[in-house]
């Protein structure tokens, strides 16, 4: 059904890998996901909807489930962070206007978590131009939305619990200036709409690709150890489903990657030309 190629090369222009096991003769799939895209992008690649139609169950970073989701969890904290610490009067002025109607108190967020949303924010709003029509969280919720409608199992690696303190824990020795020159700085990018910072995007939409499979790792909290842990549930998952991984791009790249680890495995993984 779709075109493949080896995944020996560097450069591999494409988020979707083929993965095939030669024991049960069952086919899923891994597509490595950008969390500020949405429902513009997925519906453009229509192989990787193919391969979604395919499966029988969605793999996918966390659950997004009412009570439990990150806008919960925050709100029923007690503590209040002290913003004037962080954020000048202006910048401070700004968050509390984009915050104007948000169901998420920010007052109770981390200073790592607002820099988290700001950042996806600006994504989404100045480099992505998100349609107001697309009320998906993340390209990944997005995913999942389109697997309940079609009646495909839905199954969360980690939970939002976990997701949020992992977040905080890898930047918990940041000292307050460097939270501070941050949250100014993507402050001062959404207020000017700057475009000129939009890389990131533009690289993943472009799907150039260098997953430097030779490289160690470069966070253990982050990838390293959440990758080891997610492998034991898709190692017994492929056993008994096709499935649909989505999880971040970057938990595809490098030695520790779910792509090496599975190719260890003695899984066949072939990348899916998109273009």
């Amino acid at each position: 059904m779709f075109g493949q190629q080896s995944v020996d090369s560097a450069k591999i222009n494409t988020v979707l890998f083929r993965i095939s096991n030669k024991d049960s003769g069952r086919s899923s799939y891994l597509f490595g996901t950008h969390h500020a895209f949405g429902k513009e992008f997925f519906d453009s690649i229509v192989k990787a909807n193919q391969a979604l139609g395919s499966s029988d169950l969605l793999i996918k970073e966390n659950l997004n489930l009412p009570g439990r989701m990150a806008e919960d969890i925050i709100n029923q904290r007690t503590e209040i962070t002290n913003w004037k610490k962080y954020l000048d009067k202006n910048d401070l002025a700004f968050v509390e206007n984009l915050f104007a109607t948000s169901p998420t108190d920010f007052r109770k967020m981390t200073p790592t978590e607002l820099y988290v949303f700001l950042n996806r924010h600006f994504k989404q709003e100045i480099c992505l131009n998100k349609n107001p029509t697309d009320t998906s969280l993340s390209l990944d919720d997005y995913i999942s939305s389109i697997a309940v409608k079609k009646n495909i199992e839905v199954l969360g690696l980690e939970t939002t619990e976990e997701q949020i303190h992992i977040i905080n824990k890898d930047v918990e020795a940041m000292p307050r200036r460097n939270h501070k020159r941050r949250l100014a700085n993507i402050i001062e990018k959404l207020r000017s709409r700057n475009a000129n910072s939009c890389e990131e995007t533009s690289w993943y939409a472009r799907m150039e690709m260098d997953y430097q499979f030779d490289e160690p790792c470069r966070n253990r909290l982050v990838l390293t150890d959440r990758n080891a842990k997610w492998m034991e549930t898709i190692q017994e998952k492929l056993q008994s489903n096709s499935c649909f991984i989505a999880v971040g791009l970057s938990h595809l790249m490098y030695d520790c990657g779910l792509i090496v680890q599975l190719e260890e495995l003695g899984y066949i993984i072939t990348s899916v030309e998109l273009k």
